[in-house]
């Protein structure tokens, strides 16, 4: 008895160790960093901190609450987006025609390019020299020299186009996987009431995608808030910190400045941030239900 009672344990034990290495002592490490002063570059003042980090950062720092407006802002375009043009491309690819093979394939293609080489292609299609602005204005369309990426009105709405091109497969993926599931018998069934084609796509599909848009937004969502090497090879937060997310500020501040005690405290703000925002997402959004 004694055997049976202790060997579940047992084998979950090395799953529990791993998880321990490498999930609960970094968490545990930057919130330990967090309450203390920590930075390389002036270890004289090193020490415990306490929450003045987070007072800093609440009430002394204007360029977190910038970073923060500014990521809450880019996650709402970018997972919209995303998740409006997948849907698009996931109900036509999930029709019959020919050449639906090769379709596929394209629409899925961008999410197997890795983020590094996602921006390097888009640095040489924006390059105000040699891209797509220049060879426009050779058409006489636009002006030569044209930098999206360095003018305050346009950066903005070069980064959403390039981190779209890689992130619509991603719900086109899972949607189609998910469309593919729907039993015919339904569609025939509205069909024979007299269900128009918009009637069906209300009441058949998207009660079925419920769940997988939820869950597809959510992963989104999160990973979208701690997107760093996009937007960083692309403009490094600028202009004049225009385009830095929360998550780009952490590195600036641990990586460059080597201020890892501030850097842990706005770690454990944007995990808190992230926390509270799935718990509530979650629950409000009823995912798993049948209602």
């Amino acid at each position: 008895m004694r055997t049976r009672t202790w060997a579940p344990y047992a084998l979950i034990a090395p799953t529990l160790v791993l998880m321990a290495v490498f999930l609960v002592y970094p968490i545990g490490s930057v919130v330990y960093y967090s309450l203390q002063r920590y930075n390389v570059t002036q270890p004289w003042k090193n020490g415990w901190a306490g929450l003045d980090n987070f007072k800093q950062m609440l009430f002394d720092d204007p360029l977190f609450w910038q970073s923060l407006a500014f990521s809450a802002k880019w996650v709402f375009v970018e997972v919209g987006l995303q998740l409006l043009l997948g849907l698009v491309l996931a109900l036509i690819v999930n029709e019959t025609f020919i050449g639906r093979g090769m379709a596929r394939a394209l629409v899925f293609s961008p999410w197997a390019v890795s983020g590094v080489l996602t921006t390097g292609i888009w640095i040489l299609l924006l390059n105000p020299s040699t891209g797509i602005f220049q060879q426009l204005s050779q058409w006489g369309i636009g002006s030569p020299g044209t930098s999206v990426l360095g003018n305050p009105d346009t950066v903005f709405d070069a980064l959403v186009v390039t981190e779209l091109w890689r992130g619509v497969p991603f719900f086109a993926i899972l949607l189609l996987a998910d469309l593919q599931s729907i039993p015919k018998d339904l569609y025939e069934a509205a069909s024979v009431d007299g269900a128009s084609r918009w009637r069906r796509f209300t009441s058949v599909t998207l009660p079925h995608l419920k769940d997988a848009i939820i869950l597809s937004t959510l992963l989104r969502a999160v990973w979208e808030f701690n997107n760093v090497d996009l937007i960083y090879t692309l403009t490094g937060g600028g202009p004049a910190n225009q385009t830095t997310t929360l998550p780009l500020y952490v590195a600036r501040q641990a990586v460059d400045s080597h201020n890892f005690g501030y850097g842990s405290a706005l770690t454990v703000a944007g995990f808190l941030i992230l926390l509270f925002f799935s718990i509530a997402y979650l629950r409000l959004s009823k995912f798993g239900s049948r209602a």
